[in-house]
């Protein structure tokens, strides 16, 4: 098969290309799937060659503890200990992953590049500490180096501190406008905060850039669907397939999108609810009672019908001086506009029953059901849909079923699955009808 010339870089030619023409080829690889099939033929048939290319090679295509076993056959160089730290972090070896990048500095490697590489390892391992002292060590690069704005502001948004990353963020792409890790991340803090269309305009801004961003195409077809404009969804939707033709994720977006398109928002239906609202919002002086009857409800504290619908027909009557005749006559107001007493209590009482069935004995399992759905860690379109349906808690999320999520406006098969899968990973469920 012939090397991969479209970026003319060959990795398993006799001279090793450089580590900036090494990241560039791992760019284009990613580019697109049929990028990624030949590169992978293209490694088998070159698998006799130098371990060093080999091991790099496997790195590029994710196959980690291959790319290790290969790196540590290979004669010592930066680029062997560049990449032996990479795919030992990608692994979680987070300790290794320094040796190595510390012997790589032997070897002439980039010093402020190897400390933000060491930063960002410290950062993965969550040894936030030990990502600012690195940082400190580099502080003169501050205003010169984008990269290293871009590693101090990831350091921030792990660590909470939003508006600082934000302005960090923005530092690196005044430094390096085109700085893609910093755009999408600056998009992704935006979406993140509400921010809608500061998030579009960044993600617009990275489709401007190459090698193409799956994640901000994606991102950007999910705040695109949740403002209705479809036809703008469909078209970054279709541009990951075009590039990855059989992306779970995106194909499950265009089933949505579609299913999106045949949505329509019911405003008869709307205006329904709202007229129940001001019913149940009534005075009780809005109507003609009798004596007796305002004065029952005026020292029963009744002020409203939803007060009425609180109350059943037998407490009224056990009130001293209610009787039949004004059961009768507040029975008529009520019917005229479609309630009846004690109607809320019977409503009430169905979803506690509903709640019982899904309760679960198990303590583990009630302590979970008390945690926040922010735990789940889902994508900003499931999040979106949640806080659309206001379900702030496991437990809420739980006692819905399948069919009422997907009821919801713009709430898909995608953050369906998603859901379920996130549910089962913590021994939950969506409640599920008999």
């Amino acid at each position: 098969m012939e090397p991969i010339t479209q970026c003319e870089i060959d990795l398993f030619a006799d001279q090793l290309p450089s580590i900036d023409d090494i990241k560039q080829l791992s760019e284009f690889v990613h580019s697109s799937e049929i990028n990624q099939l030949k590169f992978a033929e293209q490694l088998e048939e070159n698998l006799n060659k130098i371990p060093l290319a080999i091991g790099i090679g496997l790195f590029i295509i994710g196959r980690d503890a291959e790319s290790v076993e290969k790196l540590q056959k290979a004669d010592d160089c930066k680029e062997k200990f560049l990449y032996l730290a990479y795919a030992l972090r990608r692994s979680g070896q987070f300790d290794k992953t320094i040796e190595n990048l510390q012997k790589s500095l032997s070897h002439g490697a980039d010093s402020l590049s190897i400390t933000l590489e060491k930063v960002t390892t410290h950062r993965y391992a969550s040894s936030f500490d030990a990502a600012a002292a690195e940082l400190k060590n580099c502080a003169n690069f501050e205003n010169v180096s984008a990269e290293y704005h871009y590693q101090l502001a990831r350091l921030q948004e792990a660590q909470g501190l939003y508006e600082e990353a934000i302005d960090n963020y923005k530092a690196a792409l005044e430094l390096a406008p085109e700085h893609q890790k910093a755009l999408f991340h600056l998009a992704y803090r935006c979406d993140l905060s509400g921010e809608e269309d500061a998030a579009i305009d960044y993600y617009k801004q990275i489709l401007t850039t190459s090698p193409i961003h799956i994640n901000a195409l994606l991102n950007l077809t999910v705040l695109y669907e949740d403002t209705n404009k479809f036809e703008k969804a469909a078209q970054c939707v279709d541009k990951v397939l075009k590039f990855y033709p059989n992306h779970q994720r995106a194909i499950l977006f265009k089933k949505d999108i579609e299913s999106s398109k045949t949505m329509f928002y019911d405003e008869e239906k709307e205006k329904k609810k709202d007229r129940k609202v001001q019913t149940l919002e009534t005075p009780i002086s809005d109507f003609e009672l009798s004596v007796r009857s305002r004065n029952c409800f005026k020292k029963m504290d009744i002020k409203t019908l939803s007060d009425l619908m609180q109350i059943t027909e037998a407490e009224l009557l056990s009130y001293k001086n209610f009787g039949e005749t004004s059961l009768r006559e507040i029975k008529a107001i009520l019917e005229s506009k479609g309630l009846r007493l004690g109607m809320a209590l019977e409503e009430k009482q169905l979803s506690s029953a509903e709640a019982a069935d899904h309760d679960i004995n198990d303590e583990e399992n009630q302590g979970l059901l008390g945690k926040p759905v922010d735990d789940l860690q889902l994508s900003v379109r499931a999040r979106k849909c949640l806080q659309r349906l206001n379900i702030r808690m496991l437990a809420e999320l739980t006692r819905r079923t399948e069919a009422e999520l997907l009821g919801c406006k713009n709430f898909g098969v995608t953050s369906l699955n998603e859901i379920k899968k996130a549910l089962a990973n913590i021994g939950l469920s969506l409640r599920a009808l008999d």
